[in-house]
């Protein structure tokens, strides 16, 4: 097993007033060419949007997209007609495949929202466009991580799915527990961002929005040092 640790700290920044955002690797006026993707992953961004504000109609195409809030909710609409609003445990996914416009705007007038977004090269291109939500309760599955997202070639459970061979697990553990993963795909890597708490991997600790890379492994184990909510995913090093 290889791993890098990719402390919360020195993450890209970028402030808007109505947006503070983190990125993770190269996004907009933020270049590292350390940081550029991790295999097919290639954006995960940690943003804070002022209330009622947001991110006017724009448009993607071949890549996945998901967006998990944190705190509050994301008002969507895009251009196959879909309008919702994603909130705080729900996820969803986004395969811009041909083209789509989209606009995800903060959904109260009154608080901020906290969303991950990341995005993940497609493995089909020009595929019609689709979009999907599901509401997954971490806390009735707690010290167990929840498979969220798979692959349109696995679909399995209650997943969301889109077009590339990943796994998207999010788990809620407590102090002292061990947690234990395995991987899905041969030869995939593992991207783990701790969200809050306070872990071990290997001889590496993380704390909040702490990031490690995990690859050369058929399944590792992740210490609960603090009780800490955990996002891994799982994707291709190389184009498949």
């Amino acid at each position: 097993m290889t791993t890098q640790l990719y402390p919360a700290k020195e993450r890209g920044k970028a402030d808007f007033g109505w947006l503070q955002a983190n990125f993770s690797f190269s996004f907009g006026n933020y270049f590292n060419p350390d940081k550029t993707q991790f295999g097919m992953l290639r954006v995960l961004n940690d943003d804070t949007i002022a209330a009622g504000m947001g991110f006017g109609t724009h448009s993607h195409d071949n890549m996945e997209i998901i967006t998990i809030p944190l705190e509050g909710g994301l008002k969507h609409r895009d251009s196959m007609g879909n309008e919702a609003v994603v909130r705080f445990g729900e996820v969803q996914v986004m395969s811009a495949g041909s083209g789509i416009q989209h606009s995800e705007m903060n959904a109260s007038e009154t608080e901020a929202a906290k969303t991950l977004q990341l995005w993940v090269f497609s493995n089909k291109e020009n595929v019609k466009p689709r979009y999907d939500q599901k509401s997954f309760d971490l806390e009735r599955q707690i010290n167990t991580f929840v498979n969220v997202v798979t692959s349109d070639q696995v679909q399995n459970g209650d997943a969301l799915w889109v077009y590339q061979n990943t796994s998207f697990n999010l788990g809620i553990f407590e102090t002292g527990k061990t947690a234990h993963y395995k991987v899905t795909f041969p030869e995939n890597g593992v991207y783990l961002f701790l969200i809050e708490g306070e872990i071990q991997v290997g001889n590496q600790t993380l704390n909040q929005r702490d990031a490690i890379g995990i690859v050369d492994f058929e399944q590792f184990e992740i210490l609960i040092k603090q009780k800490s909510k955990i996002l891994l995913v799982e994707v291709p090093m190389k184009h498949n």
